[in-house]
């Protein structure tokens, strides 16, 4: 969708030509005397358009206005979440007539954190994803609203707001775009070549390495779950250099499992279509970096994506089967279909060579997860306060959400194995705790945060689809870190350091 930005008032709005017209009404007075204010008003007081966030009244061809038809949506205190709640509700009411071009102005003053809200619940609600479906049943190409025009008092006060939420929305939808791809239409050689055509961006190079350099990296865990597969894994290295060349950093990990069979420990049939959502966290990565290259802060940001297929044939990965990892501990393999973490811990290792300032892995990780939090808040693990506290902030203030479970070392009692460094499951109590404190082993030399999103990548059901999350946290931590307004920079503790150390020397919705 094209978006603008434009200083109207409700008057202005009114003289604008489109086919709707969407008008944000807060709960503070309307002090503007025009036509289409004044019936505002007049609405309010006959209790027409009640304050509650969400609730709309439809007018059609308003004498007073250009547009044939005019929603008005409430958006109570107009804080960001509200905000969000009346502009879903409008742009789906009014996308049921296929406008092409639609105004929305704010019949209040808004801030910049109102006008980042109002873009990306406009684009959400907007969003049809079509690569797989006949020109036909697309009709004129999905989407029907083309442009939308946002419309506020002072558009040079939120110009910078409305330009990063644009970027961060393009994300977004590149990220739900390879979400909802079908295995077939994203296996790692095509993800590998979404991740090459970011590379045209300003500033941000991307390198591609295939099984040979895998095994020469030592990468035996990740390599192990991809030997099941005809797909041949790839393994995407995505650089961002917008800061001094001297600047350690952030290193995001994606978890890019392209189908999701749970190997020799075959997942139920029900809903296993699901399981292409499972690169969801590199689709993360992708749609992250993409924001960055329009965007560009002064930031240096590395991604890491280990991508392949979990499947089953003669070679496939066996429970009871010991691999060793690119860190040189070994693992016993108890359950195939936890193979994310067998393929995040490589990538966890390879993160070292850059001396990163954070790195934080996203992945689809566990239905435990999924159990604990439901749909609403992605699952957080770090033993870094100050980094978890940067990552809480950049959720609430993006509305993508996450909530932070314990890293206690009793967790990993149930990793303990008899044949190998570590087991890679402990059971099923706690068990998105436990995928943590296996990657955790992993990540001893560097501050690290672990985002498991398998209740938070995608939606079933009617909605099924990809959601895009956590683009809006990342972007928005990343923009923090940029302008240092971000919590203050993480540091692993020296016990950590010590702990990582001396490790290296030594779903059916069930997501693994």
């Amino acid at each position: 969708m094209d978006f603008q930005l434009k200083t109207l008032t409700v008057a202005r709005a009114a003289a604008e030509k489109s086919d709707v017209l969407i008008v944000l009404v807060g709960s503070a007075p309307i002090g503007a005397k025009d036509p289409l204010s004044a019936r505002i008003a007049s609405a309010r007081k006959a209790g027409d358009l009640p304050d509650k966030a969400g609730k709309l009244l439809a007018l059609y061809h308003p004498d007073e206005v250009a547009a044939s038809r005019v929603v008005l949506a409430a958006i109570g205190d107009g804080k960001p979440e509200s905000v969000r709640t009346g502009v879903l509700a409008a742009v789906n009411a009014a996308k049921a007539q296929g406008p092409k071009r639609v105004v929305m102005v704010f019949a209040h003053e808004a801030d910049g954190a109102a006008v980042a809200s109002a873009v990306a619940a406009a684009a959400d609600a907007s969003y049809v994803y079509t690569t797989t479906k006949s020109k036909a049943s697309n009709g004129e190409g999905g989407r029907s609203i083309r442009q939308l025009v946002l419309g506020v008092a002072d558009a040079a006060a939120v110009t910078q707001a409305f330009g990063e939420a644009r970027a961060t929305v393009s994300g977004i939808e590149l990220a739900k775009e390879w979400g909802n791809r079908p295995g077939n239409h994203c296996t790692p050689t095509l993800l590998a070549d979404a991740a090459k055509e970011l590379g045209r961006l300003p500033r941000i190079k991307c390198e591609v390495l295939g099984p040979k350099d895998v095994q020469k990296l030592g990468m035996g865990s990740f390599a192990a779950v991809a030997q099941g597969s005809a797909e041949p894994l790839r393994f995407i290295v995505l650089r961002y250099q917008g800061g001094p060349k001297d600047q350690a950093p952030v290193v995001l990990v994606g978890k890019g499992i392209t189908f999701d069979t749970g190997g020799v420990s075959l997942k139920p049939a029900a809903e296993m279509d699901e399981m292409k959502f499972d690169m969801c966290g590199a689709a993360s990565v992708l749609g992250t970096f993409r924001a960055l290259g329009e965007i560009q802060p002064a930031i240096n940001v590395v991604g890491l994506v280990p991508a392949c297929e979990n499947m089953n044939d003669g070679r496939a990965l066996k429970p009871g089967d010991v691999v060793t990892s690119m860190s040189g501990q070994t693992i016993e393999v108890l359950n195939t279909d936890a193979e994310g973490r067998l393929i995040l811990c490589d990538a966890l290792t390879y993160a070292k060579r850059y001396e990163p300032a954070a790195v934080i892995d996203i992945a689809t990780l566990t239905g435990a997860c999924v159990v604990a939090l439901g749909g609403v808040r992605s699952g957080l693990f770090t033993s870094d306060d100050a980094l978890a506290a940067a990552l809480q902030a950049a959720g609430e203030a993006s509305q993508d959400r996450c909530w932070r479970l314990p890293l206690d070392d009793e967790y990993a009692e149930g990793l303990k194995s008899n044949f190998a460094d570590v087991a890679n499951v402990a059971g099923r109590a706690g068990g998105a705790i436990t995928a943590a404190k296996f990657l955790q082993r992993f990540a001893g030399d560097f501050a690290w945060a672990h985002l498991d999103i398998a209740g938070t990548a995608w939606k079933s059901g009617a909605a099924k689809g990809a959601t895009g999350r956590p683009v809006g946290l990342l972007v928005n931590y990343l923009m923090a870190r940029a302008r240092g307004t971000s919590a203050a920079a993480p540091s692993p503790s020296k016990s950590a350091r010590k702990t990582g150390s001396s490790a290296a020397a030594r779903k059916a919705r069930s997501v693994q």
